[in-house]
């Protein structure tokens, strides 16, 4: 795909050092160890965004109340490691005391990430475990380079084991352990534990993904391709909820077409159940390679990211991430 030298200029202009870094990487495909790329991540730890989330760290490695890490929306610490992440911070010992903290206060002791600690089980509270959540974690300790760590190998576990993808089905979950967590678990699997949990398999390498693992991502995979991506898959003339085509950045544990594009992308998926979403995303240009910010969450997390309305260079590197993933070819930058 073909992207105009303004808009891979704009893009790479010094006042986002992580909108540049993944600029490079993503649409670019400068390699990991480049020593330029490896320069402009460094430089992300002194923008204000990542500055000012740091700053208001406690010295325990959390962030507002300690035990709410989950419930103080959007201001407890799995916010800020989850924002973090997708700011692209390198993973230095604050970040590490974080992702430390987070595992022994959410994680529970079969691997999932709970909203709330336990004091007697002195973990997170298997009962209070939810899909989202353990694929936020997941996936942003595999960003911190925690892949290995057998926590994280015990979450990625935990995925394969209780991620489900019914559509409406009576599925019978007598016994099961989370058979009473309709909400995310019932005959329609929650859209946002599919997303969240596809997202985390997503960015293990192929070569480290297990048979089970792979299994995983393909029947979630056909889950959200099914549904079209943001269709009711019983009746596709109807769309499951409308805020799926306003594109926004950081998502939390929200979603939108635009995020599901990136994941299978990623994954190298082309399937014709795709086009309508692909299309959307070519029409919502409101100028020449440019889109605006269409949700945020500014007001509600330590420091505001763009602004709602605008023209936006995190939604135009992601929409431009997706369009050059799509037509299966590295980004050339058009003179």
């Amino acid at each position: 795909m073909d992207i105009s030298k303004n808009t891979i200029d704009w893009l790479m202009e010094d006042d986002n050092p992580s909108v540049k870094y993944f600029t490079m990487k993503k649409l670019l495909m400068v390699p990991e160890d480049n020593p330029d790329l490896r320069q402009v991540r460094l430089r992300i730890m002194d923008s204000l965004e990542v500055k000012t989330i740091l700053t208001q760290q406690k010295d325990d490695g959390f962030w507002g109340q300690e035990d709410r890490f989950y419930t103080q929306k959007y201001q407890g610490t799995v916010w800020q490691l989850l924002i973090l992440a997708e700011l692209g911070a390198v993973p230095v010992n604050q970040i590490k005391r974080a992702c430390e903290f987070i595992m022994e206060k959410s994680q529970a002791d079969n691997g999932g990430f709970s909203t709330e600690y336990g004091k007697k089980a002195g973990a997170g509270l298997k009962s209070k475990v939810i899909p989202c959540l353990t694929g936020n974690m997941t996936h942003t300790l595999i960003q911190f380079g925690y892949l290995n760590d057998q926590r994280v190998q015990k979450s990625i576990d935990w995925i394969v084991s209780n991620q489900r993808a019914d559509d409406g089905d009576k599925t019978d979950l007598t016994g099961w352990e989370y058979s009473k967590h309709v909400a995310c678990f019932g005959e329609h699997t929650c859209f946002m534990g599919v997303v969240k949990s596809l997202k985390a398999l997503a960015v293990i390498p192929e070569k480290s993904r297990s048979t089970a693992v792979q299994k995983k991502i393909d029947e979630l995979t056909e889950f959200l391709l099914i549904h079209h991506i943001f269709k009711k898959s019983h009746e596709l003339s109807k769309n499951s909820k409308p805020g799926w085509l306003r594109f926004g950045f950081p998502l939390m544990y929200q979603t939108d077409i635009l995020e599901i594009l990136i994941i299978l992308t990623e994954l190298g998926v082309h399937d014709k159940r795709m086009e309508e979403s692909i299309l959307i995303l070519k029409k919502k240009q409101v100028d020449f390679e440019r889109w605006e910010m269409e949700n945020t969450f500014n007001g509600k997390i330590r420091y505001d990211i763009e602004k709602k309305g605008e023209i936006s260079k995190w939604i135009t590197l992601r929409a431009l991430q997706v369009l050059s993933a799509y037509t299966n070819v590295p980004a050339e930058v058009k003179k």
